[in-house]
């Protein structure tokens, strides 16, 4: 079966159009929109929800309206947080009426008619039920990754992507894709820069990821508050963390995997919880195309996150930190500094004078997504945000099974894992 026809089993073939815009020149993808400011809902106030909100503030025409948490001390710092931001951009804190604690917090904050899109950011194994329940309030969404952690909930995701439509925005984390060299490179491999990809390295090697304890936490409390060591919460390290660079190699190679077959396991970690601390997944694309593809999360600390496209012309090559770059006959480079962070001079970096490879991901990520709200000419990235999240559940899948594992006997299992905990224990 070639390229076009795998695709089909899957997607429909307009429903890549925001990927595509996404290897326009950055000058073109990104403008400015209007002048009126948005109000944004946030439903979950931990890190990630935080960092997201508050960068959306910064860049964009943005205030932070309205909250939803299931705990009290994240959604007071949450909006302690929000209202430095709001603040900061002289705009007016969130009013009192709009935080909304408990497990059912969220749904009376899409209740407000003074909201005009919604960041889902609660813990990955919600997502499909709160990015349902945004489109059903009619408001505007943006998710995090990944869209769900089971095949079921990315069902979820595809159909609440179809209700929504071309009426709403509904855009999802992955701001990569609008991180100016890596649009560019795609773009140049995409136009043959160099020539037929053969086989691709993509590997997201990071250390451990240090929680708060909580030592008063009931057990379904602490494993909410740390659900990122948990699988069944979380979707393990290659759904929640390793998808980043699966979603790049599906965007640089215009599908997705068609079989996969791996490992992983736990050796080195020593927290609580059951999450992996390693994958080595050997996934199949159209065109017999091969990934090799690498994730860890646990010390010693080092750590890179790459991928290298291996053509018959050259070899495009793009890390977080360490350049964007092709080599080979048409040689092209990025201008982001080359070389690991131990490399480049500390005075560089203290400077400023270094510039990431992410640097601008956030910012275009966020002005596309208010300027289409903006300009009525909405995005709907709900197929290929679950597409992403379906190429890394057969990965991981492959990998507790030490099986061969097909795209079509993925969707065909429809896997749904169920958390084991009654979150309304938790209402005050």
């Amino acid at each position: 079966m070639d390229s076009k026809m795998q695709r089909r089993t899957f997607l429909k073939e307009t429903a890549v159009a925001a990927a595509g815009v996404t290897i326009l020149p950055a000058a073109t993808v990104f403008g400015t929109a209007a002048n009126s400011t948005l109000n944004m809902g946030v439903i979950g106030c931990g890190g990630r929800g935080t960092n997201v909100a508050t960068s959306f503030v910064e860049n964009t025409e943005t205030r932070l309206a309205a909250a939803a948490d299931l705990f009290r001390d994240r959604l007071m710092s949450g909006r302690d947080n929000f209202n430095k931001a709001n603040a900061a951009k002289g705009r007016a804190a969130i009013e009192e009426s709009n935080l909304f604690l408990g497990s059912q917090g969220y749904l009376r904050l899409l209740d407000r008619k003074d909201i005009d899109f919604v960041l889902v950011s609660s813990p990955p194994f919600l997502h499909p039920e709160h990015l349902e329940a945004v489109v059903q309030s009619g408001k505007h969404a943006y998710c995090e990754k990944p869209v769900g952690v089971d095949v079921k909930g990315c069902k979820r995701v595809m159909a609440a992507g179809k209700k929504a439509g071309t009426k709403q925005t509904l855009a999802v984390g992955f701001q990569i894709r609008h991180a100016s060299p890596y649009v560019a490179m795609v773009q140049k491999i995409h136009e043959g820069a160099i020539g037929d990809i053969a086989t691709v390295q993509a590997c997201y090697l990071a250390g451990t990821v240090r929680l708060p304890e909580f030592p008063n936490a009931s057990p379904d409390e602490l494993r909410l508050r740390q659900w990122l060591n948990y699988k069944v919460l979380s979707g393990d390290i290659l759904v929640e963390q390793g998808i980043h660079v699966v979603d790049i190699c599906n965007w640089a190679l215009k599908g997705h995997p068609v079989k996969a077959v791996g490992s992983s396991g736990r050796v080195g970690r020593k927290d609580q919880g059951d999450s992996s601390s390693y994958f080595v997944v050997n996934y199949t694309y159209p065109n017999n195309t091969n990934v090799a593809f690498q994730s860890t999360q646990f010390d010693p600390g080092l750590g890179d996150v790459f991928e290298r496209f291996f053509g018959t012309r050259g070899i495009a090559e793009a890390h977080y930190t360490g350049g964007v770059f092709i080599k080979g006959p048409t040689p092209w480079d990025s201008g982001v500094a080359r070389g690991s962070q131990q490399e480049i001079s500390a005075k560089d970096w203290a400077t400023g004078t270094f510039k990431s490879s992410l640097e601008d991901a956030d910012p275009n990520k966020q002005k596309a997504v208010v300027d289409s709200i903006k300009t009525g000419k909405y995005i709907n990235e709900a197929e290929t945000g679950a597409e992403s999240a379906l190429s890394a559940i057969l990965g991981r899948t492959a990998a507790y099974t030490g099986k061969v594992v097909t795209w079509e006997e993925m969707l065909a299992s429809d896997e749904g894992w169920d958390p084991k905990v009654n979150l309304k224990q938790f209402d005050s």
